[in-house]
Parts: structure tokens; C-alpha cells; sequence
């Protein structure tokens, strides 16, 4: 009898210490698709992180680090040589060689591949030998590496055999072999995938890396309704939250079992107008464009009380900004680029009457409600404030699924979006979001569609100067020639506090990018 007591309890040990190894976890939304290039979304990307690798990556601190590349170094302005990991296999036991970093930089590139800005900056990859790439660039990159860290690696012959060879079209709703599978060289593997469902990962028991953590199993669920996430890790039912609501952090924090992981994200978030139509899309004006005027443009920002966004809305969990760029890094800290244009709602008005518009016209906002913090409850915020203009806004809110490929087409009159990540420099905001709309991603998120020469110049001047005080003084003329024209209208930087149950440790970075790898569950 003693016995079998004996086996049970091992049995029982084993059954609990391999229940403490699987990972549950969740968020408002799903990735969007595993194709690592197909879609430039953060959690998107964070996600597929787990699967795909870079060339160089990241530490705890966002410093760049070796990965499938151990060493580099630049032979001249325009030129870079890597030497690649060896031994390194896809999770299907496939050889990682250079042909598979020549081919993954190039597929990066295709139109239908959102960070083709990104690619295009790195120049021509060129295979020395199995083991060693070169790049040539076609003007000095003051971020190369920078550049280097947001192109996956995929195996060639893989997407050959699927015929993946070129990005999924997301926007066009396409569906393709790597939107819904997976062969990286990453610590994770996919087991399983069900868009909006649940997606489950497992360890790759040949990873070439050191794993710190103990996680062996991982399972994501999306839940979009803040009171059921919440409800979910407060029961156990899911380990870890990536994005508890702000209003709800208090709580947490004095709950039993759970705690909450504080941190400011890279992230800024803005609204759009669309400045290029001669007639907005969704609005009671006809044969003009309201956005198309700077005194309404300025109106609109000049409405906005950016502090109770902040207090009542934020819980105090932003820092209004008057900067587009993810990080005040990126303006050298520079007060008179982060100066807001103060709320003023008198002065707002008279800019409205100047303009034409006294009794204000009508307008839809495109919003997405799963995406950032509290972002359909802001929109609907702006809305109230902008009533005090006249100007009656139609908040319209959707799942980001649906957001990102409307406003991939510029199916949109004004639009909420958000910005961020790892890279600190402005360039990663200034080519995408800053320029005109051009070839190779160039103002790809540009979704305003507006044109203005003048910044655009200076823009891509500050992309290629190679002496650092000179690009500092372009980088500011860029900021404040932007600020000046509203070309958009900034509203705050968000923290990004986690919340996990009292067992599970992570590594909480500025990017909102969790590291499966490096957590622990107790």
C-alpha cells in the first residue's frame, strides 16, 4: 500500500511540476498573422519573436546583441560583413545558411511586406559563403543595425515548398501557407493555431541558444473584454496579462496572488486626417476638405484637454507629448519639440470661424478598440471634446483585424494610430510616417496621405547624413517643420504595465515585447 502511495505522489509531483512549466497567457487581441513581414504590428511582431529570428537582437535592456550573426563589422561607409552562427537549424531540421538571410532580406522587400522601408535601407545582401554575408548599401544608414533587427529569417526552401517566397498580402485578405504555419530557428515552436482562438507553442528542444526560463508549453488565449481577462488571471485561469486597463491597476495591486509589473512603453499615440482628398470620404462636406487647412487642423488639437485624457481616462498611466516619435530619445529630450500647443478651446474656436467652418462640419474616426490602451474609450473622448467645436464626430470602432487593412487602403477621412517599438532614433517614425507616400515603403504609413516637400527633404537628408551633429540639426528641423503643419495631432506616450499571478516572473521592456524564453512560472 505504501507502495503505490508512494507512486501516486510522484505521480502527482510530475503531473504539477509539468503544469508549472506551461505558460497561459493573454491580451485584447491575436496576432495578426505568423507571416513575420507581412504586418509591422508590435504585438504582432513580439509574437512571431518567439518563432523567428534576427540577425542581431535584443537584450533585457534593448541593447543589440549577437543572434544568427556572431560577429560584423563595416568595411567602409557602404559596406557590412557578418559572419552567421553555425549548427543552427529550422524547427523542421533544415541547415540555416546564408542563402536564407540573402533570401529573407530580399522577400522583406516586396510590396506586400511592411517593413520593406526597413529592408531597403540595408542595400544588396550578398552570400560569400555559406557562412558569411555582405551588404552593400547604396547611401550611408546611420541605423543599419537598427534596420538589421526587424527582418526575420526564414529558410528559403521552406516558403519555396509552400510558395511563400513572397510576403502574405494581409491588406487584400490573402491567405497563404505562412500566415497560418511556422519554421523558424527561434526558442519556440508552433504546435497549433486558431486565428482569435488560441495558439500554442512548444520548447525547441534543439534551440542552439541558452533558455533561461522554464517554460515548455505555451499556450496565448485572446480575450478582448477587459473584465474576463481580468477575471481570468485573478482565478488562475490564465498566468499573465500583457495589457491589464488602467482604471483597474489599484486593484490588482491589492489582490492576493497577483502583482503588477510597471513600465513606460516606446509608444506614441496620434491621430491622422486625411490631408490629400479635395473631398473627405466620410463627411457632411462636399467639395472641399476641412483637414486640408491648417486652422482647423490646429483647432482640433487646440480642443483637446489633454490633461483629464490623462487623469480621468489614463489613470495617470501616459505622458502627454507634443512630439510624434515613440520615445523623447528620439528629440533629444528637446522641450521645444515635446511642447504641446496648450488647450485652448476660445482659441480653437476662432481658428474654426477663420477657417470657414463656425458651425463646425461632420466626420467619421476610425479607431481600433483592441490595439492600444483604452484606444476606442480615448476616441470617443476626442469626440465629446470636439463637439464643444461643433464638429460632430462619428466614433467608428473595429476589432484591429478589421482597423489596419482599412486604413492599409487609406479607406479613411481620420484615423487613431500608435507607434513604437525597440528603435529609439527617428528615422523608424520619419521615412514610414513623416515623408511623402513613395516606392520601397516609404511613407507606407503615411495613411493621411498628406505632401509636403519641405519636410520630406529634410527627412530624407537626416536618413543619410553620416556626421552626427549635422543630423541632429536636420532631425530637429524635421520635428519642428512637422509640428508646425499638425500634420498630425500627437496625444500621449503610454506606460504599459503587465499583471501576472505571484509565481511568474518576466522581463518587462520598453518595447512591450515579452521574452518567453527568459520567464519563469513557479
Amino acid at each position: 500500500m505504501k507502495r503505490w502511495s508512494s507512486v501516486l505522489c510522484l505521480a502527482i509531483m510530475a503531473a504539477s511540476a509539468a503544469q508549472a512549466q506551461t505558460l497561459r497567457w493573454s491580451s485584447q487581441g491575436d496576432p495578426q498573422t505568423l507571416d513575420p513581414v507581412s504586418q509591422n504590428e508590435s504585438f504582432t511582431n513580439a509574437f512571431n519573436g518567439q518563432i523567428y529570428e534576427f540577425l542581431v537582437a535584443r537584450d533585457k535592456t534593448l541593447n543589440l546583441v549577437p543572434s544568427l550573426a556572431t560577429e560584423w563589422q563595416r568595411n567602409g561607409p557602404l559596406k557590412w560583413t557578418f559572419q552567421l552562427r553555425r549548427g543552427v537549424k529550422f524547427h523542421d531540421g533544415r541547415p540555416f545558411t546564408a542563402d536564407d538571410v540573402v533570401f529573407s532580406v530580399n522577400r522583406a522587400k516586396e510590396k506586400t511586406s511592411q517593413i520593406s522601408n526597413y529592408a531597403n535601407a540595408l542595400g544588396e545582401p550578398k552570400k560569400i559563403d555559406d557562412f558569411t554575408v555582405e551588404f552593400n548599401l547604396p547611401q550611408f544608414n546611420p541605423i543599419f543595425l537598427e534596420h538589421l533587427n526587424t527582418v526575420y529569417i526564414m529558410s528559403k526552401s521552406w516558403c519555396e515548398e509552400h510558395k511563400a517566397t513572397k510576403p502574405q498580402d494581409f491588406t487584400n485578405k490573402e491567405e497563404t501557407y505562412a500566415a497560418h504555419n511556422a519554421n523558424g530557428t527561434g526558442p519556440f515552436m508552433l504546435v497549433t493555431r486558431q486565428p482569435d482562438v488560441k495558439t500554442v507553442l512548444k520548447r525547441n528542444p534543439n534551440y542552439w541558444g541558452k533558455i533561461e526560463g522554464n517554460v515548455q508549453d505555451v499556450v496565448y488565449t485572446p480575450i478582448k473584454s477587459d473584465p474576463t481577462r481580468l477575471a481570468a488571471l485573478i482565478s488562475g485561469e490564465v498566468d499573465f496579462i500583457l495589457d491589464p486597463p488602467p482604471r483597474d491597476l489599484e486593484r490588482l495591486r491589492s489582490t492576493q496572488g497577483v502583482k503588477v509589473i510597471e513600465g513606460l512603453e516606446n509608444r506614441v499615440v496620434f491621430i491622422g486626417m486625411d490631408q490629400a482628398r479635395d473631398e473627405l470620404l466620410y463627411s457632411d462636406v462636399k467639395g472641399k476638405n476641412p483637414f486640408k487647412d491648417l486652422r482647423v487642423r490646429k483647432a482640433l488639437y487646440q480642443a483637446i484637454d489633454i490633461e483629464t485624457i490623462k487623469t480621468k481616462l489614463m489613470n495617470g498611466q501616459a505622458i502627454p507629448t507634443g512630439a510624434v516619435v515613440p520615445s523623447p530619445i528620439g528629440d533629444f529630450n528637446d522641450p521645444e519639440i515635446e511642447r504641446r500647443l496648450p488647450y485652448d478651446l476660445a482659441a480653437a474656436k476662432k481658428l474654426m470661424a477663420e477657417a470657414g467652418y463656425p458651425d463646425g462640419f461632420e466626420v467619421t474616426l476610425d479607431c481600433p478598440n483592441n490595439r492600444y490602451i483604452n484606444d476606442e474609450r480615448i476616441c470617443i473622448a476626442l469626440a465629446s471634446m470636439w463637439a464643444q467645436l461643433k464638429v460632430k464626430v462619428r466614433v467608428n470602432a473595429m476589432p484591429k483585424a478589421t482597423y489596419f487593412p482599412k486604413q492599409e487602403k487609406l479607406d479613411t477621412s481620420m484615423y487613431m494610430l500608435g507607434w513604437g517599438g525597440s528603435i529609439t532614433d527617428p528615422e523608424t517614425t520619419f521615412t514610414p510616417i513623416y515623408r511623402n507616400r513613395g516606392d520601397k515603403g516609404v511613407g507606407e504609413y503615411n495613411r493621411g496621405n498628406f505632401k509636403d516637400d519641405e519636410l520630406d527633404a529634410l527627412a530624407a537628408a537626416s536618413s543619410k547624413e553620416a556626421d552626427p551633429d549635422k543630423r541632429k540639426a536636420l532631425i530637429k528641423q524635421v520635428f519642428l517643420r512637422h509640428n508646425a503643419q499638425v500634420h498630425h495631432i500627437p496625444l500621449h506616450r503610454q506606460f504599459i504595465p503587465w499583471a501576472a499571478r505571484s509565481g511568474v516572473s518576466v522581463v518587462h521592456r520598453a518595447d512591450n515585447w515579452m521574452e518567453i524564453q527568459w520567464v519563469v512560472v513557479k
